[in-house]
């Protein structure tokens, strides 16, 4: 088969399995049984005082066994490091962890990429260099994209990941301290999302929800034609397509909630070019995601939305959903409290 018949050919049966979760997004399967803490490993850089106390913090606030916590040293706080350097901090992590460790959280907002790869998606599905001759070109499929897997490295050899930004360890403990509250009980809340004036930036509106109720979540889902939410306090969702997001001083976001937004470089946690990802997690959201270098707008490159909603109202935790909602993650960088599970079974 030809690679670009091939490509086209990919691209459709991910169109079609999004499709398939669009239309069962407002009839939520029986509960899932989110990522416990004993399938987590946490990975503290002791060369950053900042990653060794919010890793301390996390550890207990979650009770993750001492087994699964591994320490690296990585000097500096590159944003950024080379393919041969990853390697050997991949190698690191690996010997140390059991065969039970679903799941890695990385405790430290710098490094965040490996050449164009995210240092998640590098972590969880390999180092992906042909990506980075091309970083507009489609990416290789996640074989955990809109899967019902409750074991993602038992079943498809692949531990996912997500990075816990500790640029500030007041607001790290904040965050670790909203994931926590989120599995205590179900609260009414909005899932919103926003087709833009930026019309490039608008190719996931076509997996938007559609605007309803779901009753048994208490939760309402609203499909806007707007730049941006102001005044709203009770957000679980925020999906926008948007290079800088404005009003985000003035929304409240409930526990657990996740947002990101559609735009080239959300991901660049500590660039200027556009708003880095780390804005949500400042304004009240528990988890998002943005891509590390250009993917041009892919909608497989982003989080899919009614995939995410779907997985997360089934009661997965923020990590699995958001991680089976990307059909093509290489580029995208995972960030926030990874066990935040509010719609778990109680």
């Amino acid at each position: 088969m030809r690679p670009n018949l091939r490509a086209r050919l990919r691209a459709f049966l991910l169109s079609c399995l999004s499709c398939l979760a669009a239309a069962g997004a407002f009839h939520p399967s029986a509960h899932a049984s989110p990522l416990k803490p004993a399938e987590l490993a946490i990975v503290i850089n002791d060369e950053d005082p900042s990653s060794v106390a919010v890793g301390d913090y996390y550890r207990k606030r979650r009770s993750i066994p001492a087994a699964n916590v591994v320490h690296v040293r990585i000097p500096g706080k590159p944003r950024s490091i080379s393919p041969a350097q990853f390697r050997l901090l991949k190698e690191e992590i690996d010997s140390q962890l059991g065969p039970k460790v679903q799941a890695v959280l990385m405790v430290w907002t710098a490094p965040y990429a490996v050449d164009c790869n995210s240092i998640t998606g590098a972590y969880t599905l390999g180092f992906d260099g042909g990506q980075c001759a091309k970083t507009c070109a489609a990416g290789e499929p996640s074989a955990y994209f809109n899967s019902r897997s409750a074991h993602p490295f038992t079943d498809h050899q692949m531990r996912i990941s997500m990075l816990l930004p500790t640029e500030s360890v007041e607001k790290a403990k904040a965050l670790v301290d909203r994931g926590v509250s989120a599995g205590f009980r179900t609260v009414p809340a909005t899932a919103y999302y926003l087709a833009t004036s930026e019309k490039a930036r608008n190719t996931r509106a076509g997996f938007f929800p559609r605007t309803g109720r779901i009753p048994a979540r208490k939760l309402t889902t609203k499909v806007l034609q707007a730049d941006a939410l102001e005044n709203v306090k009770d957000i679980l969702v925020y999906q926008t397509g948007m290079a800088q997001v404005a009003k985000l001083d003035t929304l409240g976001f409930v526990p657990g909630a996740l947002a990101d937004h559609l735009t080239s470089l959300g991901g660049d946690l500590l660039g200027s070019s556009q708003m880095s990802s780390l804005r949500w997690l400042d304004a009240g959201a528990t988890a998002s995601y943005g891509t590390v270098s250009e993917p041009c707008n892919h909608w497989q490159k982003f989080p899919n939305p009614s995939v995410l909603l779907r997985h997360y109202l089934s009661g997965n935790s923020a990590i699995e959903a958001y991680w089976k909602s990307v059909a093509w993650p290489s580029q995208g960088l995972f960030i926030g409290e990874p066990l935040a599970a509010p719609y778990r079974e109680r």
